[in-house]
């Protein structure tokens, strides 16, 4: 049995790959192929576009794939959301497509734009956000390099963005959210039909998952004198609780748990104050709830 699946192409390509490589499955690419092979022989891999992996997930040419929940509403079609892996190209946050408008132009609101042209490249979702509003607009597909568009192509645009910058940078000011979106696993129904092959794409959304999780998390390990544990468990934040085992010197114990990266900085010296010793900090590969 073997799964077929669909890596994006493009800008979420390189953020991709690294998932993969923190969840344990390193993917192998030629420059010259779409085709890509996998430490996994039960996976195959094709590079495919984001805004076209819905497409081939749903035709059964993938049986997974990874894209973006705006390329799965704009296309329309019937796959099985696995999972939402929240990441992007930049960040590990969710990106918005906005409503953009010159700096210097009177529009303020999706109102003020009836009968205007807006350009996008998301244009099923931007036709039936202004039919929502009742607001009558030219929607225009952009090639690309649409934020360059305004004011002399058109009115306004319908823009992906995670920070923002790009728009700044050509002088475009946002007006609206018209849709919030991340990364998701996708399946095609058939497949996700199949016992064996639902097994392993449910293990694959298991392990990046965990990947994902483990990120900017770290372990620590201490040991505690058993009249000291309360003072150094009221330091310690944790996902549920600390583990925590016994050591051959009966007064003593082992605490093992889980923190955010960030905050190890102070905790660690209230640790040390709670009268922890042996505190050690290890990075993370998965974490897996």
């Amino acid at each position: 049995m073997k799964i077929r699946l669909g890596i994006p192409k493009g800008s979420l390509q390189e953020a991709t790959l690294q998932l993969f490589a923190r969840a344990g499955l390193s993917i192998f690419l030629n420059a010259r192929s779409y085709f890509a092979t996998t430490a996994d022989p039960e996976i195959e891999c094709m590079l495919i576009r984001a805004q076209e992996m819905a497409r081939y997930v749903e035709h059964g040419v993938l049986d997974v794939g990874l894209t973006g929940l705006d390329w799965v509403i704009e296309s329309g079609l019937e796959v099985v959301t696995v999972s939402d892996l929240v990441y992007a190209k930049q960040s590990r946050g969710k990106v918005r497509w906005v409503l953009a408008v010159p700096e210097e132009s009177a529009f303020h609101s999706a109102d003020d734009l009836h009968n205007r042209i807006v350009a996008t490249e998301l244009v099923q979702v931007t036709q039936k956000y202004f039919e929502r509003k009742n607001v009558a607009v030219r929607v225009e597909f952009s090639w690309g390099a649409t934020e360059v568009k305004p004011p002399m192509l058109a009115d306004a645009i319908v823009e992906v963005t995670e920070t923002g910058s790009s728009l700044r940078a050509n002088h475009l000011r946002i007006i609206d959210t018209v849709l919030e979106s991340n990364t998701q696993i996708i399946a095609n129904k058939t497949a996700w039909r199949d016992g064996e092959k639902r097994r392993k794409i449910e293990n694959l959304s298991l392990m990046l998952r965990g990947a994902m999780d483990a990120q900017d998390r770290v372990g620590l390990m201490l040991n505690v004198r058993k009249k000291d544990l309360a003072a150094v468990l009221a330091v310690l934040p944790a996902l549920k609780k600390p583990t925590i085992s016994t050591l051959s010197d009966e007064d003593w114990l082992a605490v093992n748990t889980v923190i955010e990266e960030s905050q190890a900085w102070q905790i660690i010296p209230l640790l040390k104050e709670a009268q922890a010793q042996g505190i050690v900090e290890y990075p993370l590969n998965k974490v897996v709830m």
